[in-house]
């Protein structure tokens, strides 16, 4: 085992670091203030090869694996969890599910413009009344000849307004049944496929939210990817991938938070001393030290199974679950450690306060990681 960095992910780290210091750190205010999602910075993102991190050279991407793709978010998420969270859900789902399970034909027709940024990706499988329980989603499509015909909405969809490629699981089959939903990729300008309401969120909120509506859409079989009926198990494959990413994200708000908390805790003086000095605060940040360490560990291990396409359900289930709880905890104490200032917006630890409880939420809550966990072991 080799536990250094490679010489790739150190340059990797160093140029998103230069970058987000260049062209993100700037703007995390004024972005989460107004919610604004800012389109030509993840732009500039593809330009540097990060929107397609995992997508072959031959197709625009930079063909790197899960290690340098964890660097990625995590560095960017240090800064703004925000930016990371878009960065995660554009490379880990749209691109992903596409370059998973998309034929040649269709990779080639939309994966090298995703790769650029060239077009943005979103990704869709929950709606207002399923949000872990998938199977009982409403959203159908009927066979028409070789079109198919859409109705229905997805909820809380990153990039719903803005996304111009969207990968959507409807339902083809009987409710509740596993082979009864199928993957279509629509693209924005369709006919009956539009955006409905943007959410108004308490963090992340520089990452966009929104409904997807279809209203008769009529999409080719065409944008078909995979088999009828494999809608399903295809986004359960892509999640967990997706857990990997937000597990990445995770680790970069904890050490935002952490490395912030330890420079306030040097610096601020009371009772003649800096509160570091405090057993009270020192053992807070040995607690936030040593858990930052056990995520990236965890992470790192469901990277290496992932890159080595042997199973990681358990270990990415695990990695996302316990990294999230923990960004949850360190944001937490981060705020502590700071007294008043931590509640004030002039101090970065309450925007990760407020960013890092959707790690706990999106792509699988807490309680679906354990039963998911719970269950492979139990086998």
């Amino acid at each position: 085992m080799n536990f250094d960095y490679s010489e790739t992910q150190t340059l990797i780290a160093q140029s998103i670091r230069d970058f987000a210091e260049k062209n993100i750190r700037p703007h995390i205010m004024e972005w989460d203030e107004a919610q604004t999602f800012p389109v030509s910075l993840f732009k500039k993102l593809g330009e540097m090869g990060f929107m397609g991190v995992l997508v072959p050279q031959d197709l625009g991407g930079s063909e790197l694996g899960y290690h340098e793709y964890i660097t990625i978010i995590e560095e960017i998420s240090k800064v703004d969890p925000s930016i990371g969270l878009s960065v995660a859900a554009h490379n880990s789902l749209c691109t992903n599910h596409i370059l998973t399970f998309g034929n040649e034909e269709q990779k080639k027709k939309w994966i090298p413009k995703l790769a650029t940024a060239e077009h943005i990706g979103a990704w869709g499988l929950t709606e207002h009344n399923t949000g872990s329980d998938a199977g009982g989603m409403n959203t159908t499509a009927i066979k028409d000849g070789d079109h198919w015909i859409v109705n229905g909405a997805k909820n809380f969809i990153t990039h719903g307004k803005s996304g111009d490629i969207a990968v959507v699981i409807v339902r083809t089959g009987k409710k509740g049944d596993s082979k009864g939903m199928t993957a279509f990729v629509f693209e924005k300008g369709m006919p009956g496929f539009t955006s409905g309401k943007k959410e108004n969120k308490l963090g992340m909120r520089a990452s966009e939210t929104a409904e997807l509506i279809f209203d008769n859409c009529r999409i080719p079989d065409a944008n078909r990817l995979g088999e009828v009926g494999d809608g399903f198990v295809q986004s359960m494959k892509i999640l967990d991938g997706g857990r990997i990413s937000i597990g990445a994200l995770s680790l970069g708000i904890a050490k935002g938070a952490y490395e912030a908390a330890l420079k306030y805790s040097k610096e601020r003086y009371q009772f003649g001393k800096a509160i570091s000095e405090f057993q009270g605060i020192s053992f807070k940040l040995a607690d936030m030290a040593t858990e930052i360490e056990a995520s990236e560990l965890l992470l790192h291990k469901a990277a290496f199974l992932k890159n080595n396409n042997r199973n990681m359900t358990t270990l990415g289930a695990m990695s996302k679950m316990f990294a999230s709880e923990v960004c949850v905890k360190v944001a937490n104490d981060a705020v502590q450690i700071h007294g008043g200032y931590g509640y004030t917006k002039d101090y970065p630890v309450e925007k990760f306060y407020r960013d890092s409880k959707l790690c706990t939420i999106g792509e699988g809550t807490t309680e679906i990681q354990k039963l998911v966990i719970s269950r492979n072991i139990l086998k």
